[in-house]
This record gives structure tokens, C-alpha cells and sequence, in this order.
């Protein structure tokens, strides 16, 4: 039996039909997918027995549904088996006589999930996803994410020393607009393609912040991505104190880590503070590599797959330093940046100072298709050492402290790790604490103790 598409009915069928929302209740279903398939191929002919693949289009598709069927591990309770067996035969059933069409069922597709980070990305995207984490990208140096409840795009947090940064665009702001174009039921996808374009050209984005609406301009640039600063403080006690700060966890952050706290261990400091507050994660194997660097012994972190398959990553006995340190966290410190913080917790390595992180502890891997396209695909979820499951948790601080703003002094990027950072000011207090209790000899700056200042 097939079915043919009458054209003229499509434009007054086309819209009721929401990508973001089907029925009464808004949910995603097979057969309101399928009927958007359907109406969304003008005079396409579906011949419901062929379950052939044929064409290119149609073997991405089958593609990215035997990687969610065979790997993808479900958080939000939506994903059924079963159903999921039936969509194959009603999506390979239809023709795509374009890529563009089989990219839209794909998004369909994925929809059903409801994971915002099982996602699809063309040629493009795929690309630019790669060249993301060398350490270098064009755009604003934003990251986002998609809010499973409200299906706003949310600001994880700005990169420090891009167009966003410089422009005072904050974490948990909600990207309303993109060039006047209203971002309600946007994709990540979507949102990124509007926001990235050629260097040197303007974009225009409506944030709310507190219920207000802030109209900002950003002049798209090249930006090369320094993962690591760091300084020394010198507190009244004599102490020499490293603060780090850890932008991302890029394919340099390890090795530039590698060399601060080399470098720091031969300017006498004797303790640490680890800045990780707005830091988006990054990398996988980036945070475990400066977890060894940080952990001498122990678990760092075990993921979870849905077969219940635990992989372990231990430290292996590579750490840089045994001084004591403290780490900043907040909001904005996700993923990765959970997987370090968690690690230096439980392993009661350091203690954690500032605000429940963000509670991004899902897993996902690339994987090219045929076409050059990709796909991000959730897979497992990361637990830290104790078995605490991130995601949507986020990690709670040993010692909570808000980050206050000196309203006739604003705190500016320069002032981060300084006595103008109350955050940073708890931290110090806690080292220096420690510090003064510790049954060791101490170095100070004032010391002639050639033996402690070695150890």
C-alpha cells in the first residue's frame, strides 16, 4: 500500500505541527513524529513495506538509530525499546530526496528522547565541535545549555577574555532572542549556528537577567584559548599561596596545568587554591589527566552505562604535589570541572569553597556518521568516588560562600584570587588554618630552612 501527499493540504496542516510540541499534553510521540515526516516532504510517495536502505540520507538515519538503540542510556525516564524498534520501520519507509530533510526526521528523532545533549550535527557543526576543544574557535565564547524544564537556552558561563565576557553576558542568563529571532523551542543546534558566523560580523542577542530584558551587540572574533592562569599571594602570616585558575579543560589544559604547578612548586608555595568557578568542563580524559596531577591514590571517577557497566579511573600515583588545597566552585563549574572537584572531595585531598556546581554529569560520545555529520549521544552518567551520581545533584562545597560584589568597587577579572574576592578570602582562611595546625615544619618567607623549604 503507499501513500500520496497532497500539497495543497500541507500548508494548512504544517501549522498545527510543532517540532517541540504534539497533542495535548506537548508530548513527543511515534506516530506525531511520523505524521510531521509526512507533511514534511511536499508530494514524497511512502510505501509502508519497503524497509530498504537505498540512498545516502537514509543510511545516516539508520545510522544515528542503531547508535541510540544500542548505546544510549536513558536519564529522563521517556526512552522505550520498543517504541523505539517501531519508529526505525516508519522512518526508513519514507524518502529523503535531500540530506536536509533526513537531518530534520534526525532531529525529530532525537526529540523523543528529551536529552538535551543526545544531538545531531551536520558537517558544519560537527567540524566546528572538533576545532572547539583544540583550544581555539570563532565565535563569542559562550557556552550553553538547553533547560529540560522551561526549554530555555541558559548561559553555563562566558569564556574569559572572549566578546560574551567582555559584553557582562553572566551564567544563568536566558538567551531570549538571537538577532531578533525569538529562541523559544531553539535547539542547541539551532542556537549555535545563529550565534557563530564569520569574523569580523556582529550578533545581536536579548538576555533576561532578573526579569529584565538586556539588549546586547557582539562582534564575532578568532579567540585562542588560554586554559590556565595563575599568581602567588603572600599572606600576613608569611605563607606563599598558588592560586590557579582553570578556564576549560581544553586538549591544552593538562600539560599548561602541568607546568604552573611545576613552576609554582619551585617559587615556595606551600598550599593551593584551584579555581574552577565558571569553568563549563570540557575534555574527559583532560580532567582526569589533572586529577593525577592533584591525587596521588584513588578512585577519580566510574561511569555508569545503561548495562550498569562501571569504568573506573584511578590515579596512578603521578601527583605533582602533596600541599594542601582548596577549590572554588559554583554554578557555573560543570561537568568536568564536577568530575575534579568530586575527585579532590571524596578523596579528602582538598576541601570544596563557594556554590553547588551545576549537575552536568552525563556522558557522551562523538561519533562521525557516513556523510561527515556527528552525533553527541548520551552513554553513561559520571559518578564521583563515593558513588554520588552528578547529574542534576551538582557537587555541594564543604564550606558555603556566596560570591559578593562590592557595589563601589565592582569586581573585575583582575581582582579574581585577591582580597577583593571574599570567595577566594575563604579560601585562604581555611589554608591558613590548616596550615598553622599542621604538626609539620613549615616554610615561610622569612625562613633560612633550606631542609623545609625542599620538602
Amino acid at each position: 500500500m503507499r501513500f500520496t501527499i497532497d500539497t495543497k493540504v500541507i500548508n494548512s496542516k504544517i501549522k498545527k505541527i510543532n517540532m517541540n510540541r504534539f497533542g495535548a499534553t506537548g508530548k513527543i510521540t511515534i506516530k506525531s513524529l511520523f505524521l510531521l515526516l509526512l507533511l514534511g516532504c511536499p508530494g514524497m510517495t511512502i510505501p509502508f513495506n519497503s524497509g530498504e536502505i537505498n540512498n545516502s540520507p537514509k543510511e545516516v538515519i539508520d545510522q544515528v538509530w542503531q547508535i541510540v538503540f544500542r548505546d544510549y542510556m536513558d536519564s529522563s525516564g521517556e526512552y522505550d525499546p520498543k517504541e523505539w524498534l517501531k519508529l526505525r520501520k516508519s522512518l526508513l519507509a519514507a524518502k529523503y530526496p535531500t540530506s536536509e530533510l533526513s537531518y530534520e526526521a534526525i532531529r525529530g528523532m532525537l526529540l523523543i528522547l528529551k536529552d538535551p545533549y543526545t544531538r545531531f550535527l551536520t558537517p558544519k557543526e560537527f567540524n566546528e565541535m572538533r576545532i572547539d576543544t583544540t583550544g581555539e574557535l570563532t565565535g563569542v565564547g559562550i557556552q550553553i545549555s538547553l533547560d529540560e524544564e522551561t526549554k530555555d537556552l541558559v548561559v553555563i558561563s562566558p569564556i574569559e577574555g572572549t566578546p560574551a565576557f567582555k559584553a557582562g553576558i553572566k551564567e544563568q542568563d536566558v538567551i531570549k532572542t538571537i538577532n531578533n529571532k525569538p529562541t523559544k523551542g531553539m535547539s542547541i543546534e539551532e542556537a549555535v549556528k545563529l550565534i557563530r558566523g564569520k569574523n569580523g560580523t556582529k550578533v545581536f542577542l536579548g538576555i533576561i537577567r532578573e526579569g529584565k530584558l538586556i539588549e546586547i551587540e557582539l562582534t564575532r572574533e578568532r579567540i585562542a584559548i588560554q586554559a590556565v592562569d595563575s599568581h602567588i599571594n603572600k599572606t600576613k602570616d608569611g605563607f606563599f599561596i598558588g592560586y590557579i585558575r582553570l578556564k576549560q579543560f581544553n586538549a591544552n589544559a593538562s600539560r599548561e596545568m602541568k607546568q604552573t604547578i611545576k613552576s609554582l612548586e619551585k617559587s615556595n608555595v606551600i598550599a593551593y587554591v584551584l579555581d574552577l568557578r565558571g569553568n563549563p568542563g570540557g575534555l574527559l580524559e583532560s580532567s582526569i589527566e589533572i586529577a593525577r596531577q592533584w591525587i596521588n591514590k584513588g578512585v577519580i571517577v566510574s561511569t555508569k552505562t545503561k548495562d550498569g557497566i562501571n569504568d573506573i579511573r584511578r590515579a596512578n600515583g603521578t601527583a605533582l604535589t602533596k600541599n594542601p588545597v582548596v577549590v572554588l566552585v559554583n554554578n557555573g563549574s560543570a561537568s568536568a570541572s564536577e568530575i575534579l572537584s568530586g575527585a579532590i572531595k571524596d578523596n579528602e585531598r582538598g576541601i570544596l569553597v563557594g556554590e553547588k556546581t551545576f549537575g552536568k554529569g552525563l556522558v557522551q560520545s562523538v561519533r562521525g556518521l557516513s556523510d561527515g555529520s556527528g552525533l553527541t549521544v548520551t552513554v553513561a552518567k559520571y559518578l564521583t568516588p563515593n558513588g554520588n551520581d552528578i547529574n542534576k545533584n551538582g557537587i555541594v562545597p564543604n564550606i558555603k560562600a556566596d560570591f559578593l560584589k562590592d557595589k563601589t568597587n565592582k569586581i573585575g577579572l583582575k581582582d579574581l584570587g585577591t582580597k577583593k574576592d571574599n570567595q577566594y578570602v575563604v579560601a585562604e582562611t581555611e589554608l591558613v588554618r590548616k596550615l598553622k595546625n599542621s604538626k609539620t615544619t613549615l616554610y615561610k618567607s622569612n625562613s633560612t630552612n633550606l631542609e623545609s623549604a625542599l620538602n
